[in-house]
């Protein structure tokens, strides 16, 4: 009885470690909050600022933005107009389908193939997003994302992301200077994570877009890598909500979007605000699981130890005995040797 229990014991406690080390990144993605490599306000100068010409400029000025084509919606024109107007020094990159493809099949033909069957279009708007910085360097804007003010304090750090909720990292707004690794990192990945998770928002979320990134990120922190500023430095800096756009002075104001969102991402979003609960209810259900398992293992060795007995006549067993049942022998078989009060 206790070698069984030993390797009852042994079977799950490997099921259950391996199921935290599939999910580890993700576990530690709810308790990091990205404070360690914030771009803090008083980091910032003010709009206008003298003090924006004595800051150093390590990424390039050019403006990426992707759309199927150079037609963009009117819903967005308004707030692609705020980034083109204040910024008439950078240069400005529209990635139409057809650019972006070219692209892809000209420096990178080694990810064609992946790249062109992505199931879902906004796939192929996260992954090109990704080259484009690795490539040219610049600001990634999506076109759902209106600037507030010039960016160019943000041109100081060699590579940055802007934190969003409930955790991790958002991948709608970004700057790096050409061939960082954190960037680099995160091509080399896509096609790792290229699988299809049926629900669309997941597979989308995971195989290229904020959670992806986010889970790059981390491992890229585990890593060591995630050190030294500057134009050689692999740091990575975080744009905190506040500075991205709660206030007037924040670098950029958020407009309608989220076009690709099915009908699929309403469950996402309500798990999402309810993370807490789920993850209580998970560990009991894994608990009652792990019960159900136990039980099932202890009848298949009764049934064994009886099927035994019957066999060579012998006498009933610890566990047996614990159960009220013992074996008469012949003809008799099993009985109820015990019967407690009730």
């Amino acid at each position: 009885m206790r070698r069984s229990l030993a390797v009852f014991l042994a079977v799950t406690g490997v099921i259950v470690i391996f199921l935290i080390h599939s999910v580890y990144t993700l576990l530690t993605l709810l308790v990091e909050d990205g404070s360690a490599d914030a771009i803090h306000s008083a980091e910032i100068p003010a709009p206008n600022s003298p003090l924006i010409d004595n800051m150093p400029q390590y990424i390039p000025k050019i403006i990426h933005q992707t759309y199927i084509n150079e037609s963009v919606p009117e819903i967005w024109r308004e707030a692609q107009r705020t980034c083109i107007d204040i910024h008439e020094d950078y240069e400005y990159k529209m990635w139409t389908d057809a650019k972006s493809r070219e692209l892809i099949a000209t420096e990178y033909p080694w990810f064609l193939n992946t790249f062109d069957n992505y199931s879902q279009p906004i796939q192929r708007a996260d992954a090109i997003r990704y080259f484009v910085l690795a490539h040219f360097g610049g600001v990634y804007i999506d076109l759902d994302d209106g600037c507030n003010r010039r960016l160019d304090p943000l041109l100081s750090y060699p590579a940055w992301v802007r934190r969003t909720a409930p955790t991790g990292i958002s991948n709608d707004a970004m700057g790096s200077i050409p061939q960082h690794p954190f960037f680099l990192t995160v091509i080399e990945s896509l096609q790792e994570y290229d699988k299809n998770w049926r629900l669309p928002y997941i597979t989308v979320m995971y195989s290229t877009g904020p959670l992806f990134l986010s889970v790059i990120w981390k491992k890229y922190m585990s890593s060591g890598a995630n050190i030294g500023d500057g134009a050689g430095g692999g740091r990575v800096r975080i744009l905190m909500m506040d500075e991205y756009n709660r206030y007037p002075w924040s670098f950029f104001s958020h407009h309608k979007g989220s076009s690709w969102h099915g009908k699929d991402a309403r469950l996402i979003f309500w798990m999402g605000s309810h993370w807490m609960m789920l993850t209580v209810m998970g560990f009991l259900l894994a608990g009652v699981v792990g019960f159900g398992l136990w039980w099932v293992w202890g009848r298949m060795l009764l049934l064994g130890q009886r099927r035994a007995k019957r066999r060579d006549g012998g006498s009933s067993s610890v566990w047996e005995k614990a159960m009220g049942w013992g074996w008469r022998g012949g003809k008799a078989g099993y009985e109820l040797t015990e019967r407690h009060p009730v």
